[in-house]
């Protein structure tokens, strides 16, 4: 029983950098699903990279005249 608690707790651990990403503003789109993809290969250290990298590209701040 207690085994089993403790692969949960470290299964939600596992998880918290997941959904910081998901929920992040700074990326969008298809680098958003890569740097989730690279935390759940790679793990904690893709989140740190996440965290000094992105975004990769800079947004574009000026308004868009059509």
């Amino acid at each position: 029983m207690i085994g089993l608690l403790i692969v949960i707790i470290l299964f939600f651990i596992w998880l918290i950098p997941i959904i910081l990403v998901a929920k992040s503003n700074l990326t969008e789109g298809g680098e958003k699903i890569a740097w989730v993809l690279l935390i759940i290969f790679v793990s904690w250290l893709a989140w740190i990279f996440y965290l000094l990298l992105a975004p990769l590209k800079p947004k574009d701040t000026r308004p868009n005249n059509h």
